[in-house]
């Protein structure tokens, strides 16, 4: 059986679309993500990654289509769905003055919820310890995790959470990681946004890429690694061989130029190496395992945007 359609969807969104001043910035986005799931929206800047997360939560009216949380549309404001969900945004907000175990206090009672559990939130983001120390007295690493907290201490089924990685450093965030898989072994469902293609790589079950407003590709990391067509991705430094002559060779696809790198695109990765062995450049070729980088690269491109 089909799992998408037997029943265990916590969120449903339909042909979703939403424009500002004459321009649509969502454009017919339809999507699922089941019961349990770690689902993850990716998309470069001004992809509509946020304002599809806006319209899901309920916190932004669509100009079409339709969105289904845990069974029941959010819009027009569902105040029943509230104590269902959680949501994290990019831009924590936070009580001023309080106390880490104060503003969960507080936010436990803007939900009608019992404060019971307060110490077991704090005690899941690891911020036990710093339960007594003021919000503007914590780490940036610390905050991110308060603000899961804040999201969580109602124990919603459904979680949201835009980028909340944003600004971390390495270590913060890959302890920020654990968190979110300890949330996910609960049984909750979180959908997230990122812009840290291995983070998503490593904690997604299935992931959408949005570019221009669309949906370009869903499934999980796996397949949609393995839809590539390559399994490899090579790089040899600039003026080694030039472009035309490793176009040239047996099993190159495409060949581009990257800063002071060529990155070659083949499909048939021991034809090329021969082929670079008999020139004698193998020795200056890079290689590794084709990545969720490679496929996001490929499909929304390379160039920077704003």
């Amino acid at each position: 059986m089909n799992r998408e359609d037997d029943g265990v969807n916590a969120v449903v969104v339909e042909a979703l679309t939403k424009a500002y001043g004459g321009k649509t910035v969502v454009d017919g986005v339809s999507l699922t993500v089941r019961e349990g799931e770690f689902f993850g929206l990716l998309g470069p800047n001004g992809a509509g990654k946020t304002t599809t997360m806006e319209m899901m939560e309920g916190l932004r009216k669509a100009d079409s289509g339709s969105v289904s949380l845990l069974g029941s549309s959010p819009q027009p404001r569902n105040t029943a769905l509230l104590p269902r969900i959680g949501v994290q945004l990019q831009a924590s907000a936070f009580f001023e003055r309080l106390t880490a175990h104060e503003q969960l206090v507080t936010f436990a009672a803007l939900y009608g919820a019992s404060t019971d559990r307060v110490d077991d939130t704090l005690e899941l983001v690891g911020l036990t310890e710093h339960s007594h120390v003021r919000e503007d007295k914590l780490s940036g690493g610390q905050r991110q995790r308060l603000s899961i907290a804040c999201a969580l201490v109602h124990d919603p089924e459904l979680l949201f959470l835009d980028e909340p990685t944003a600004s971390l450093d390495p270590q913060a965030r890959r302890n920020l990681w654990d968190v979110l898989r300890g949330i996910k072994e609960r049984g909750k469902t979180i959908v997230y946004t990122t812009h840290y293609i291995e983070e998503a790589e490593r904690l997604c079950d299935r992931i959408a890429i949005l570019d221009h407003g669309r949906v370009v590709a869903m499934d999980t990391p796996g397949a949609l690694v393995g839809g590539l067509g390559t399994a490899m991705s090579m790089e040899l430094p600039e003026g080694v061989l030039g472009v035309d002559e490793l176009l040239s060779l047996p099993g190159v696809d495409d060949v581009r130029t990257e800063g002071d790198r060529i990155r070659i695109t083949a499909s048939d990765s021991n034809a090329v190496m021969r082929a670079l062995t008999d020139r004698g450049a193998a020795g200056r070729l890079r290689t590794r395992d084709a990545s969720l980088e490679d496929v996001f690269l490929e499909l929304t491109g390379r160039e920077y945007r704003s």
